[in-house]
């Protein structure tokens, strides 16, 4: 069951879900995707013996914003390790989902000493490329004109596979209400940030902690093209595929992310 808690960082309000065993010395870190904040996670089971946080990135569910310029994907990396030093944790298995895996090349760049295990799910190391850039500022300039919903209108049908936009109204549903939540500038400041990140592929070579590489079979913003590239180029990299499952893996088939994880976290866990 995750609970909402509340932290300071230098100041800024800094809201995370936690879950599991909150005195484990094994503690997985979760970041959430773009546009729909921290709650995602709420449907992973966290296993026996693990502590799991799910931190809200700057601008995400009522935390803060930086107003560092100009906008960095190091922002949000340097965030989440403010919300683990506040919490006390010296050491995590970090995993992401879309923005999630993006943060989660930042963390292994800026702190890799830190991480026992990466989980990289429904994502790609590349930066986006001219199209993908031209695509994110068509996405502000539909923000600037009809706000988060129009964002929840236009997302939705890609995040969510076809087989839960047919069978799972109310997640469909819930998917919007969690975007239509964020403010027009966090989703704003994500944008950019995902428009401007680095491309991570040189870093895949230098992973040397286990790996786990999760992707929906009906992804179609990271399709599992993607995810096999990442396992390739990851020394020790398993990859896991969901059925009847979108980008949005870990809500759509919660059941089979969360054996999934499991199932690495305790191969981890010896």
């Amino acid at each position: 069951m995750w609970a909402t808690k509340l932290l300071s960082v230098d100041g800024r309000r800094s809201p995370y879900l936690e879950a599991g065993d909150p005195a484990s010395p094994h503690v997985l870190v979760l970041v959430h995707a773009f546009p729909v904040g921290m709650r995602m996670w709420e449907p992973v089971a966290v296993p026996d013996g693990w502590r799991a946080i799910a931190p809200a990135l700057p601008g995400f569910d009522g935390a803060d914003p930086v107003e560092a310029p100009p906008p960095s994907i190091d922002h949000y990396a340097h965030a989440v390790l403010g919300v683990m030093d506040g919490l006390g944790i010296d050491h995590a298995v970090v995993g992401g989902l879309s923005m999630g895996g993006y943060v989660a090349f930042a963390l292994w760049r800026l702190a890799r000493l830190r991480w026992r295990g990466l989980v990289l799910a429904d994502t790609r190391a590349a930066a986006d490329s001219e199209q993908g850039r031209a695509g994110r500022q068509k996405m502000l300039d539909l923000l600037h004109e009809r706000g988060s919903r129009a964002i929840a209108e236009e997302m939705v049908p890609k995040l969510l596979g076809e087989t839960a936009r047919k069978t799972q109204p109310q997640l469909v549903a819930h998917a919007m209400r969690l975007i239509e939540r964020q403010t027009s500038d966090a989703i704003a400041g994500a944008l950019v940030r995902l428009r401007d990140r680095p491309d991570s592929t040189p870093l895949l070579r230098d992973i040397g902690v286990p790996t786990l590489v999760i992707v929906g079979d009906e992804d179609i913003v990271t399709p599992p093209s993607d995810s096999e590239q990442l396992a390739a180029q990851i020394e020790d990299a398993r990859l896991v595929r969901i059925p009847a499952s979108g980008h949005l893996s870990c809500m759509e088939r919660p059941a089979e992310f969360s054996a999934a994880l499991a199932g690495f976290l305790n191969a981890i866990r010896g």
